[in-house]
């Protein structure tokens, strides 16, 4: 399966398997789709400690990536792009303030999440521009409007 995605939280007004699915498109559209992907949907306190142990920064946030490039041996074993791990209680917040369904906000961090396992760094100001517009084509190529 090449996206995993692994639900933590119980939550409503937003479907798992549709955002597996949207993440598969992506990856498609990234001409990526033999890759393997993991999505790890959390809360606030599981991701704060990713932060604070991975970054040093002692508070949660939205979403975190993990890329990790494996080898690839021959078209039959897809290459593993990492994890993309999303706080689903601050996607909720962060959606109320945009006006936005929960889902969109969550694809919203799934597209940020995927360009940082493929090297883009918006921290990064000679990169912002560029991951703004890939971040803009892929939120066009799922229906995805940008800005809410």
């Amino acid at each position: 399966m090449p996206v995993a995605l692994h639900n933590r939280v119980r939550s409503r007004g937003f479907s798992a398997p549709a955002l597996r699915r949207t993440a598969q498109a992506l990856l498609d559209e990234l001409r990526c789709g033999d890759a393997e992907l993991s999505i790890l949907l959390v809360g606030d306190a599981a991701i704060r400690k990713l932060n604070r142990s991975y970054r040093g920064f002692d508070r949660a946030t939205d979403v975190l990536s993990f890329p990790l490039e494996g080898e690839r041996r021959g078209r039959s074993v897809p290459r593993f792009l990492g994890d993309v791990v999303i706080s689903v209680p601050t996607a909720r917040r962060q959606a109320k303030v945009y006006d936005a369904a929960p889902q969109r906000e969550l694809e919203r961090l799934l597209i940020h999440g995927i360009l940082h396992l493929l090297g883009h760094d918006h921290h990064r100001r000679d990169e912002r521009a560029r991951m703004q517009r890939e971040e803009r084509r892929l939120a066009a190529a799922i229906g995805l409007p940008w800005p809410y």
